[in-house]
This record gives C-alpha cells, structure tokens and sequence, in this order.
C-alpha cells in the first residue's frame, strides 16, 4: 500500500510542479524577503556576514523545500519512525560529539552546518505520531492507556535530552509539538487535565533542576526591573524598540535601538523587535497576517488530503509553527520568558530554517498529492 513516493505514481516532474500551492510558495518568499532586508538591517545597511549568510541559507532550504515537495505523502509514513529515530541518534550525538557555544552544548559539526538537532525533532516528533495514530485511528480506540505509552515516550525520551543540553525553551517547543498532535487525534480531554494538575503540582520541584540563568529569566520576567543592566536589559529595550516604532515605524535602516547597539541578540530570536522598530504596528501587522496566511494555507492542505496521515501531519505542523511564532512574539514583548525560541523563516540561525523548509516541504507534497489515500 505504502509506496516510496518519489515519482512512483501517475503524475510526472512537470504534473508535480504545476500542481504546487503557488500562494503558499508566495507567502514562504514575502517571508523570506522580510527576513532578508531585516538582516541587512542588522548589518546596518551592509551585506555583512549574517546578511550573505542568511540569504544563502535561505536560497538554499528553499531549494530543499521544492526538492521535498515532489515526494508522495505514503513516502514519509515509511520513514517516519526511521527519520525519528535518526534525529534521536544525533540528539545523543550531542553529548558526545557536540560543539559548546554560551556554556551549552546543542550543535554538530557537519563542516557544512553546525546542526541542532533539537530543531529537527519538532519535526520528527509530528511525523512519528502522525504515523503512530494514523495505524491506530482505523481500528482501535486511541484513548486506551496501553495506546500511550509509545507516544509518550517519543515525547518525552527527546525532551529530557533537550533539557540536558540545556536547553528548556526548544524542550517546550517538542513538547508543545507533542501535545497539539496529540490533542488533533481525538484523545480525551480528561489526560490533558490530569497532566495540567501533574505539571503544575511538580513546578516547585522542577525549579530547583533550574539553571541559575533559567532562574534568573523567570524572576526578570515576573519583574524586568529587578535587574535593569543584567539579566532584565534585554527584555526592556526589546520593549522600548517595539514601542518606539509607534504606527508606521522609524523607517528602514532608522531604527536607533538597534543601530546604537542597545538591542543585543538582534539578527536571532530578537529580529522581530528590530522589525518592529522600523516598520510599526502596520509592518508588524503585515508579517502577523504573512503567518496567519500561511498556517491557514497548512490547514486547507490538512483539509483537503484524503490521507489520514497527511491530516494529522499538516494540522500537527501547522500547531507546531503558530507554537513557535506566539512564543517569539510574545517573548520579544514581555509576555512570556526569554527562551531559545526563533521565530520560522525570519530568525538567522541554520538549524531552524532546514526544519521549517523540511517541514513545508512535507506539507507542499501532501497538497501535491492530495488524492492519495493513506
């Protein structure tokens, strides 16, 4: 029944090609050329090193994503516990082949790319549940207890290893992942509670496995002030960039929290408040309703697929990047904790754009091949 799935059915190179979501390709590229000339921004109108190397990436992982596209949806329910698995190899790889950067381990070398894997793994988690429920979902009643483990366990098996890196905001992410694909299956809303209860119940516990800066985030969250020219720096200018934009921002090039160097962290999962700065509440806007687009895209995808796989796929997918985009923004504005947490296409940084090319590249090819049954 599971085919390959590359150039194995009806439809040749030229059908496949022509049958591309041509909005969601214009959606990718107007994101991707924001975050262009945001990074040219943070080079301070030069095409410095983040400026070439992000537009390189960018080129690239775009590639990679029509390359991906062309594969049949049946193709990656094969390997979907294989290519989990990979990434669960790499992610203990970490520990003993990893490259430490800021007192934490998270990157191979690959000589080509420094890769997290940890990235990865927001995907592979999505493709090993949507596989898991897919099997599960014609006959048997998921909401079994004996039906969880596994599921569980690919959950949590990557986010004990994540955190040891350490790296608890990626750690919420998986797990985020995790659950939202979880919930998409149908399991009753009674394991969420009872999971709520566990989790808020263990938080004093938790806390004391902190490292001293995760602590340190926490309390500057709940009180930015406490230490203005330390740990709270960062979440104040962030702030004070955001607001200084006004409506229709100071105009490109013209931000002067970045440009004076008040904004560290600028051209990664701070990019959005340099956006923000020169561009308003209307650009910002603008990139808001490019990802609210683009997750509406994912759904129709989810939609529209006769393969049950490819549902659970895209809607998991789709959860996982609104995830990703809320806590970015909502970090980049104060309402939630500095945690390692990119916002998709915009964020320099290698790792998470192959994930997020990956992961729409899997997408485009379940609309491509939307009539095949799974």
């Amino acid at each position: 029944m599971y085919n390959r799935g590359f150039s194995t059915n009806s439809m040749s190179l030229k059908d496949k090609l022509l049958s591309f979501n041509l909005k969601f390709i214009l959606v990718v590229v107007l994101i991707g050329a924001i975050s262009v000339a945001s990074m040219y921004s943070t080079d301070k109108g030069n095409w410095g090193y983040h400026t070439i190397s992000h537009l390189y990436r960018l080129t690239t992982f775009f590639t990679f994503f029509i390359f991906i596209s062309l594969f049949k949806p049946n193709f990656w329910y094969k390997y979907a516990y294989f290519i989990y698995f990979v990434i669960l190899f790499l992610l203990i790889g970490v520990d003993v082949f990893g490259v430490t950067a800021s007192g934490s381990k998270r990157w191979i070398n690959l000589l080509i790319i420094n890769l997290q894997p940890s990235e990865l793994m927001k995907v592979g988690v999505i493709l090993f549940l949507a596989r898991y429920y897919n099997r599960l979902s014609r006959n048997e009643d998921i909401n079994k207890v004996k039906y969880l483990y596994q599921p569980l366990l690919a959950i949590l098996i990557p986010i004990f290893l994540v955190i040891a890196q350490p790296d608890l905001g990626t750690a919420l992410l998986i797990a985020s992942s995790g659950i939202m694909v979880l919930w998409i299956t149908g399991l009753k809303i009674k394991y969420f509670v009872y999971t709520g209860f566990i989790f808020i119940a263990s938080l004093p516990f938790a806390i004391a496995f902190l490292k001293p800066y995760q602590k340190l985030r926490v309390l500057t969250f709940l009180n930015p002030d406490l230490d203005p020219l330390g740990a709270g720096y960062q979440i104040i200018q962030s702030k004070i960039a955001v607001g200084s934009g006004g409506i229709f921002g100071k105009g490109f090039l013209q931000g002067t929290q970045s440009y004076l160097g008040y904004l560290p962290e600028k051209h990664t999962d701070f990019i959005f408040t340099l956006y923000s700065e020169e561009f308003g509440f209307v650009g910002s806007s603008i990139l808001l309703l490019l990802y609210v687009l683009l997750i509406y895209l994912l759904i129709n995808i989810g939609r529209d697929s006769k393969s049950n796989f490819a549902k659970i796929y895209t809607y998991g997918f789709a959860s996982m990047l609104f995830i990703c985009i809320a806590v970015n923004m909502s970090m980049v504005l104060g309402l939630l904790p500095i945690v390692g947490a990119p916002l998709p296409i915009m964020s320099y940084g290698g790792s998470a754009m192959l994930a997020t090319m990956f992961g729409l590249g899997i997408a485009m090819g379940c609309h491509i091949n939307k009539s095949d049954i799974s």
